[in-house]
């Protein structure tokens, strides 16, 4: 049976201000190459042979520029499923979940806005966790740590349940960095990178056992749902009545049959732009002009940005904001899109 591949879409992406808005998020942006990060999501899951066209869950205001981006590189046939508003990740699978072909298809859960630069390593690991996938179990990638990062959340893991494949542990709240160095020298703890793997069927089994509020609601906004050609739209005040949560705190914590596949692929979350800065992302083009300077991300989608003996800064220009901080500060960024005019 082939897989659905779910595109989860509805972040605002603040994180990377002025470039990235809640209008123009990170996902529609090419911020790492030709294609955006949504496009990039897309195309691992575009072999007809192993995958069904995809569903993408986004907010309505992004729909066309999603569409748009599909047809570019030739995906065909996506259904769209519109959030009427934001409820977190666990609500959107279920809508996916209820949209599926049948109960046994398996889902793939992508965040639209992640970078994995080895794809054949994702591809290895999904054909890993398929066999654990038709024996009802919930499988999430972790994701090999490169460092002792406190920004993400931890996986450790357990005895070995199939070929490549862990049991699940315990999930681990994001560390401060001595957890981090501990949990990293252990060699039994894997970043949470936020892509599962599981049957429909599976996943609305969970809620309905661990949050059955959630199920009913996201179950009547589909039912009076109403369709337009590729598009549905869950009724707004049904689907409000979900309680919003992530899928980690509302089902993978709670199920003892949760398993990880361990991968190294190259993945980043691109939170931040000095993560982009470490994906070597440091920025060029006709309108910067960088003299004697060294260790800068320099970004600019408009005006000319002339820097002379700066470093290791990051400026980034986007209509009228320009964004100047010290690289390894760019998670202040929040406290400076806290301070902006609420429109």
């Amino acid at each position: 049976m082939r897989i659905t591949p779910v595109i989860l879409s509805g972040g605002g992406g603040t994180r990377l201000w002025p470039m990235s808005t809640p209008g123009r998020p990170k996902q529609f942006l090419a911020l790492t190459g030709t294609q955006t990060m949504f496009q990039m999501t897309a195309q691992r899951t575009c072999d007809a042979a192993k995958f069904n066209p995809p569903i993408v869950v986004t907010g309505g205001a992004h729909a066309n520029t999603a569409a748009t981006q599909l047809s570019a590189i030739g995906i065909a046939n996506p259904l769209f499923i519109l959030e009427p508003c934001a409820r977190n990740t666990a609500p959107a699978i279920a809508l996916a979940a209820l949209a599926a072909e049948n109960a046994d298809t398996p889902l793939l859960i992508m965040p639209s806005d992640h970078v994995i630069a080895d794809p054949k390593a994702f591809q290895t690991a999904i054909e890993k966790a398929l066999p654990l996938v038709e024996q009802d179990w919930l499988v999430t990638f972790g994701i090999s740590p490169t460092a002792p990062e406190t920004g993400y959340g931890y996986i450790q893991m357990s005895e070995t349940i199939g070929n490549g494949v862990k049991r699940v542990a315990q999930f681990v709240e994001k560390p401060d960095l001595a957890k981090a160095e501990q949990m990293i020298a252990s060699g039994d703890h894997v970043w949470n990178g936020g892509i599962f793997l599981f049957r429909a069927g599976r996943y609305l089994s969970a809620l309905q056992q661990y949050a059955p509020d959630m199920l009913l609601a996201a179950q009547n906004a589909m039912q009076k749902a109403s369709r337009e050609n590729n598009q549905i739209h869950p009724d707004k005040n049904e689907f409000a009545r979900c309680p919003s949560d992530s899928i980690d705190y509302a089902i993978m914590e709670r199920s003892d049959k949760v398993a990880t596949v361990p991968v190294a692929m190259g993945w980043s979350d691109v939170g931040s732009w000095d993560a982009l800065y470490d994906l070597g992302m440091a920025g060029s083009g006709d309108n910067i002009i960088e003299i004697e300077g060294s260790g800068n991300l320099i970004k600019s989608d408009g005006i000319k940005i002339h820097t002379a003996g700066v470093s290791d800064m990051i400026i980034v220009a986007s209509g009228n904001d320009i964004l100047i901080v010290p690289r390894g500060k760019s998670q202040d960024v929040k406290k400076i899109v806290a301070k902006l005019p609420k429109d």
